[in-house]
């Protein structure tokens, strides 16, 4: 189970921005992320790659933390809103809940849920 102080650090970092710097420090080596349905992707550095490659298309990026964030156990489940402004022009707004499994102070299992009709950008306004 994370502590108060880890879960508030996690989701600190993440409001930053520094997406890739949080699976690094919060994430288990072998970690699974999965969104919807999707076959998992399995492995921090995977993950960390994955996450650079979309920080690396995007111009900037808003993430915020919707609260309260849900704590049972190991398991905690945050709302996000993630507004993206792609280096094509293009823009995407996406809301989403991530279902963590946490071992002690980092995460095992986490899982997005969305509806995937909002992650096709859409002209920028």
């Amino acid at each position: 189970m994370p502590s108060q102080e880890t879960l508030e650090r996690f989701i600190e970092m993440v409001e930053q921005n520094k997406h890739d710097t949080a699976i690094e420090e919060f994430y288990t080596e072998t970690s699974s992320m999965q969104e919807n349905q999707s076959s998992p992707r399995v492995g921090r550095k995977l993950h960390f790659e994955n996450e650079r490659r979309v920080l690396a298309r995007a111009n900037s990026i808003v993430s915020k933390c919707v609260r309260p964030v849900f704590v049972n156990g190991d398991y905690v489940a945050i709302r996000w809103i993630f507004h993206f402004e792609w280096k094509d022009g293009t823009v995407t707004h996406m809301e989403e809940m991530a279902h963590q499994r946490w071992e002690g102070e980092r995460i095992a299992e986490e899982t997005f849920f969305y509806d995937p009709a909002q992650r096709v950008p859409v002209a920028k306004k």
